[in-house]
């Protein structure tokens, strides 16, 4: 998964079928949807968050694949979290803060976010600290933002975009049956997902 552009939300100038405006209107994203799994709790971004969001986003490991530079500071965790609160205000994007049920401790984060002009298709990221990789937890978080998108947001496409060597995040994909589409670059592949699998 590479990071992409928050700037970009549902054009104010496209015009959605009824049933896609029928479908808008009513999932807003106020109250914020808190999502939960098994074993997770999927909630929004806190300003209490900023020594977990700093020691995901300045990990060299959680960086690898990820088109950004590492976050130096914890100011830079917190202008990050103000800029997600307001890009969710916006509904430009949804992000979530992935919590163990049991402990309210942020392990990884998960959006929705580059929206189509017709609010059709939105595009996924992801990260997850190293200690909770490999244990399906990420399987978990996108497997409930998937239903979510499809069935409360009425998406008709999810993509993901992967660095080509991050082989955890093509593993998730595929598990989850997003289909590779094409190669965007030397290194990133784009994959998709639709409500028919």
């Amino acid at each position: 998964m590479r990071e992409r552009s928050w700037a970009r939300g549902v054009s104010k100038a496209a015009s959605p079928t009824h049933s896609q405006e029928e479908k808008m209107t009513t999932t807003k994203f106020t109250p914020f949807p808190v999502l939960q799994t098994q074993r997770l709790t999927l909630r929004q971004l806190r300003g209490s968050d900023d020594q977990e969001i700093w020691a995901l986003r300045s990990n060299e490991h959680v960086n690898q694949y990820l088109d950004r530079r590492p976050s130096t500071s914890l100011d830079d965790a917190r202008n990050f979290i103000h800029a997600i609160t307001e890009s969710v205000q916006r509904e430009e994007s949804i992000y979530w803060a992935i919590t163990l049920r049991e402990a309210d401790h942020v392990i990884g984060t998960v959006c929705l976010y580059n929206w189509s002009e017709d609010a059709s298709k939105a595009e996924i990221g992801y990260e997850l600290l190293p200690d909770f990789q490999g244990k399906g937890f990420m399987h978990e978080a996108i497997s409930t933002v998937i239903h979510f998108g499809f069935q409360q947001v009425g998406l008709q496409a999810i993509e993901a975009y992967t660095h080509s060597e991050n082989h955890r995040s093509t593993s998730v994909l595929e598990k989850l049956h997003f289909q590779k589409e094409r190669t965007v670059d030397e290194s990133i592949t784009l994959f998709s997902l639709t409500p028919a699998g």
